[in-house]
């Protein structure tokens, strides 16, 4: 007898970050699809909520999930709308799985992670910048948690590598007002900046400094390449043609991967979502997540939380970046790390990657010591120069 559970699904598909949030929407939603297609033992029916960015209404909407019987929510794109539904989940034993890379330094019982942890994005990203491009970093981002704690762990690693971070700005979220903040970067001539900004503000910062460093008559591309763990296909067309070529980024995922199950993965996706947002890294995550759920549910027997965290860990997955599995100490992913520069194309060429999933580690014990000297990262392998 087949059996049906009702799956809550939270992203914020209007407000400063929703073409992001729209493309994660679309990777849950094809999972979702995928699954009643193969009509196998578990039915999921998605129940969608849109917070729009609010920081009250996920907590209202996480209540109103968790008090209508729903166990399982799949949802969150920021750090700060994860860290302010966590303790609804906590107190009603649900469970949240979170599909986003993020800042880690966070483990909790009620909580899966298929996005990448900072040894899986933010590391790989300093060895390539420290080795490759320069030591002198100034940093960017959008002001809370994921912007505070991405720039923490990238000065100690930097600073472990010799280098350093001469600056560091902070503005509001969906802030676009930036000609302080590029005037300071001109000023301080880095080697690259570190952008943690994200939505619309990052779109916008893209666009400024490319016209402020060609006023000046500086390649930003190659003088002072700006580099992220953030940076998506979706981003890339809001930037814009002007700016949209010659950025790092640090990612699990791209979408030019060649490989048959990307292939396959891309084609469905473009298939089903012809209006976009394309495919990223936060899609993939989150159709992993509806995929691990769905096989984890079809286990256990039952939508309660312990069964179903007890399930997962016995999951693997040929995902479209290659095999996921979930750790079951910290309850976060394996996951291939890579470093991608983006093209005019609106797509990422794939510089680096690792040669096999990496074990995530969100509170960089095994990874890099705080504070230590000598930093252990994954290793990548050159795709191309």
């Amino acid at each position: 007898m087949r059996k049906q559970y009702r799956i809550g699904v939270m992203f914020s598909t209007t407000g400063p970050y929703s073409v992001v949030a729209r493309s994660m929407l679309n990777g849950a939603m094809l999972a979702f699809r995928e699954n009643a297609e193969a009509a196998g033992p578990v039915v999921l029916e998605p129940v969608v909520v849109n917070p729009s960015g609010d920081l009250a209404r996920y907590r209202a909407l996480s209540l109103e999930l968790l008090g209508a019987g729903i166990r399982q929510v799949v949802g969150c794109y920021t750090s700060s709308s994860r860290k302010e539904v966590i303790p609804c989940f906590e107190k009603f034993d649900g469970l949240l799985w979170y599909p986003s890379h993020y800042e880690g330094f966070e483990s909790s019982d009620n909580v899966i992670y298929t996005g990448a942890s900072p040894n899986q994005h933010v590391l790989p990203l300093v060895d390539y910048l420290a080795s490759r491009v320069g030591d002198r970093a100034f940093c960017v981002g959008s002001n809370y948690i994921w912007a505070w704690e991405n720039n923490r762990i990238f000065r100690e690693a930097l600073t472990a590598r010799g280098g350093s971070v001469i600056a560091e700005r902070y503005l509001s979220v969906g802030d676009t007002e930036f000609d302080q903040v590029i005037s300071a970067i001109l000023d301080q001539r880095p080697d690259f900046v570190f952008n943690n900004l994200i939505g619309t503000s990052a779109y916008a910062f893209f666009r400024a400094f490319r016209a402020a460093c060609k006023v000046r008559g500086i390649d930003q591309a190659n003088d002072i390449p700006v580099a992220s763990c953030t940076l998506s296909e979706p981003e890339l067309a809001e930037i814009g043609g002007g700016a949209i070529d010659g950025h790092l980024s640090s990612s699990v995922y791209f979408s030019s991967l060649n490989s048959p199950p990307n292939a396959a993965f891309i084609e469905t996706y473009t298939k089903a979502f012809p209006d976009g947002p394309v495919s990223s890294a936060d899609a993939e995550a989150s159709y992993i997540a509806v995929k691990l759920l769905a096989a984890s549910l079809e286990q256990a027997g039952t939508d309660d939380a312990r069964p179903v965290r007890a399930a997962v860990a016995n999951q693997r997955l040929l995902a479209p970046q290659g095999e996921v599995r979930i750790d079951p100490q910290t309850h976060h992913a394996w996951l291939t790390p890579r470093i991608g520069r983006s093209a005019a194309n609106g797509q990422f060429e794939v510089l680096l990657e690792a040669r096999s999933p990496v074990a995530p580690d969100p509170y960089l014990v095994q990874s890099s010591p705080r504070f230590a000297v000598t930093m252990r990262s994954p290793v990548l392998r050159v795709v191309q120069s």
